[in-house]
């Protein structure tokens, strides 16, 4: 063996240096941030060291809004901290955090977030970790949920419209399929389409019409829904706010000439497919961020005497048959004159639940708030919320029964 010369040593210092450096550029390199996926939504202004500098893509929203989805790859024992540049958007159990590439969520926790910022330490094994401020459901998640039900004779997938982009936007009839029903029941969903909760409660009103229990069985010998997953489809894959969308809100489409394929579609078809027997039409949403009405399930009070009446015996309903582990009170529920559920709120249009409480022969229309994190305490998760959903479909048959 060689002894290193002397001479030889500042050479071989020099290589492993530059050796050093060029492992910490691959590995500066190999660090990924972005929104480039079906529902992504992130501008990533600057990444310096460990912090990432991003704020929410507004797109064609009117005013701010707080939806965000991006992705980490090549993080793998960092710990990097995420600091949002517009406006506090970070909800009040954090993000939402996926380490499977948007399989499973779970929260983060408060903990992580200090002001507009959380940091995340990344395990040695990460590579593909998504953040999100709610708990993401798209079309993929329909599919999966639907393949439970293959064969099943009491729910059928159909095709409401395609939408502006050419993509099929979903209508699902479930229950009482052959022959008439005593009762028709509509859901819709997404109108504006970050309100990705609502779509986990949707899921459990399924459930709970489909399953082997007296509930079920009640519904699929009496009742037909018609449920919209995705009013705003190409919002929802998109990844866009949807809420204040410019030139129109999906949810104030409903008057006049509808702007929007899904909304138009519905305005011919659900009169049509009621033929009288309509009685509850429910559109499920997601409050603002948090604070006073934003972290409580609640019904948005109609300006009509009478629909309130309704919407106010339904919330006693709901109240009383509530097993799930989201508390609801009726007492939460929103008159019409409270907080921003004023006449100014809607001046742009109609919403849907106020063309639906205009439609002939039904009994109740409402708008039901869903909080994305916090309802009364109790954590909202696509578990618990899909809980909710079942107890809102005992609910509506006592309601219908009643």
């Amino acid at each position: 063996m060689h002894w290193l010369r002397m001479e030889q040593a500042p050479l071989l210092i020099a290589c492993l240096a530059l050796c050093l450096l060029a492992v910490q550029a691959q590995a500066a390199e190999a660090l990924a941030v972005d929104a480039d996926f079906p529902g992504g939504n992130a501008i990533i202004e600057k990444i310096e060291g460990d912090t990432v500098a991003l704020r929410q893509d507004l797109r064609d929203t009117a005013g701010d809004w707080f939806w965000w989805h991006f992705r980490v790859r090549g993080a793998a024992g960092r710990t990097l901290t995420f600091r949002f540049t517009k406006s506090n958007v970070i909800g009040v159990r954090g993000p939402a955090i996926s380490t499977d590439g948007g399989k499973t969520w779970k929260w983060l926790g408060a903990a992580a977030v200090k002001g507009n910022s959380f940091s995340y330490a990344f395990p040695a094994d990460a590579a593909d970790v998504r953040f999100c401020f709610a708990m993401p459901y798209f079309e993929a998640n329909l599919k999966a949920f639907l393949e439970r039900y293959a064969g099943s004779p009491s729910l059928k997938a159909l095709t409401l419209c395609k939408s502006r982009k050419g993509r099929e936007v979903e209508r699902l009839h479930v229950g009482k399929l052959d022959g008439e029903p005593a009762a028709r029941v509509l859901l819709t969903a997404r109108h504006h389409c970050c309100e990705c909760m609502a779509s986990y409660a949707m899921e459990g009103v399924v459930e709970a019409a489909l399953a082997d229990t007296d509930d079920g069985r009640w519904f699929r010998q009496h009742v037909e829904m018609m449920l919209i997953p995705f009013t705003d489809k190409d919002g929802v894959e998109d990844g866009d706010q949807g809420k204040n969308r410019k030139p129109r809100d999906h949810n104030r489409d409903y008057q006049g000439d509808s702007l929007y394929p899904e909304t138009r579609a519905l305005r011919e078809l659900v009169p049509k497919w009621s033929e009288g027997r309509l009685k509850v039409s429910l559109d499920l949403h997601c409050p603002h961020i948090r604070g006073q009405h934003n972290e409580v399930i609640y019904i948005v009070g109609s300006q009509a005497p009478a629909v309130w009446e309704q919407q106010c015996a339904l919330g006693k309903l709901l109240e009383a048959v509530r097993t799930g582990p989201l508390p609801y009170r009726a007492s939460d529920n929103l008159p019409f004159g409270k907080a921003w559920n004023t006449g100014g709120n809607f001046a742009s249009g109609k919403s849907c639940s106020r063309w639906a409480g205009e439609l002939p022969g039904i009994r109740l229309a409402a708008s039901f708030e869903i909080p994305y994190a916090n309802a009364g305490g109790q954590t909202v998760t696509a578990e618990s919320a899909r809980a909710f959903g079942h107890d809102l479909a005992k609910a509506i048959r006592q309601y219908l029964e009643k």
